[in-house]
């Protein structure tokens, strides 16, 4: 068994819906915990005028009863309080494609007879059903003493001062900070060139770390391509909007290395395996070591300005420039939350195949028998072995 989830609804539509399915049965679910997280993802430097529309909030539809998950697929439901400026009213045909938006390929690929079906359903709004599910699975993962917390690294080409804060305090420090950076000083300077790019009425991106503590070693396989835990965390981090690029610990910087600068050497201290840095990321051969992972993911400057790019009006058939949709500037600090949302899933999702179990119960007898990456949890024997023997 494990988790899969499904969203629905455009930008504009009534709603949001999101269907989270293999949730093992007594979960606690806290609401305010999920309502909060969606807070978290409307807050933050550089947001557009749109946040000032919605106060999201989740209902939930099924697979919850007297607060606990009964195994069923839980659904929920986020309004799009925006709905009622848009429902039954002419809206002026759309016929110029953003570049680096899906207006134009979305187009080509359903045939659509104007641009606006291909951004409804593309835009970032929908993050906000991803949040939801992943509040759900930071709450499964808890039960394990699992945490997932993120920050910002870099906006633009402010790059923050962060290597001498320690990792377990960052995400308290970048929560009380507008661009959410652990660090002080950076922020300081990120709010600035925030504030300045809107005047230039253009976009900034950046950089997003993500930080999973206390996962138990063992999450993943290396034995199919599809079942490496850096594959699946890289292809959820890369499924949301503007995300073009991500790594697993230093993975950039290592390539600049030796192979014996770029490992993370492995100590015996009693009985415990350890690694004293994340070089790797905390994943090793498509599996989790026991150590935090490190995930960084690259979001490039969003597609609508309000600055004309160069297009084509695909109707008239001729030149044009873009025309502006509402939207953020620096999208970076809010995009935290989502990028730990789609971590969250993928390790909850990891944790549920590893461990199995019908319920939050099961799932914790099983996990008292888990390896821990001691030298009791091996079973080597010494002893020479012949391969291939027919």
């Amino acid at each position: 068994m494990s988790l899969r989830f499904l969203t629905a609804g455009e930008s504009h539509g009534p709603a949001l819906a999101a269907i989270l399915e293999g949730l093992p049965a007594g979960l606690n679910i806290v609401l305010p915990v999920i309502n909060h997280e969606l807070e978290r993802r409307q807050s933050g430097s550089g947001a557009g005028a749109r946040m000032k529309i919605e106060r999201d909030q989740v209902r939930i539809l099924s697979g919850v009863m007297e607060g606990k998950t009964i195994g069923s697929p839980l659904a929920m439901l986020i309004e799009n309080r925006d709905h009622d400026k848009w429902y039954n009213k002419p809206i002026p045909a759309l016929t110029i494609p953003r570049p680096g938006h899906a207006d134009l390929s979305a187009t080509l690929k359903y045939g659509y007879s104007d641009l606006r079906p291909a951004l409804e359903r593309a835009s970032a709004r929908e993050t906000a059903a991803r949040v939801a599910v992943g509040a759900i699975c930071k709450l499964l993962l808890s039960e394990f003493n699992v945490r997932v917390e993120g920050y910002v690294r870099s906006i633009g080409e402010i790059e923050a001062n962060i290597e001498d804060i320690p990792i377990e305090t960052r995400y308290q420090l970048a929560e009380q900070s507008s661009v959410r950076c652990p660090d002080e000083s950076s922020s300081k300077k990120m709010e600035a060139r925030i504030s300045g790019i809107m005047e230039e009425k253009d976009t900034l991106g950046g950089i997003i770390d993500v930080l999973v503590f206390n996962p138990p070693p063992g999450l993943g396989s290396h034995v199919q391509w599809d079942r490496r835990l850096d594959a699946r965390l890289g292809a959820a981090i890369l499924s949301i909007q503007a995300m073009k690029g991500v790594e697993i610990g230093d993975a950039f910087r290592n390539a600049h290395l030796s192979g014996t600068q770029a490992q993370d050497a492995i100590y015996l201290e009693g009985e415990k395996l350890v690694r004293h840095t994340l070089r790797s990321g905390g994943i090793e051969g498509g599996i989790s070591t026991g150590d935090t992972i490190l995930i960084r993911a690259a979001m490039k400057p969003i597609a609508t300005t309000l600055t004309p790019q160069a297009s084509v009006d695909l109707f008239h058939q001729e030149s044009a420039k873009t025309r502006y949709e509402r939207s953020d500037y620096c999208p970076v600090p809010r995009a935290v939350p989502i990028v730990e949302s789609m971590a969250a899933f993928v390790i909850a999702d990891a944790l549920v195949e590893k461990l199995g179990g019908d319920s939050i119960a099961e799932m914790k007898n099983h996990y008292q028998t888990t390896s821990q990456s001691q030298l009791s949890d091996l079973n080597l024997d010494g002893k020479e072995h012949i391969f291939w023997k027919e």
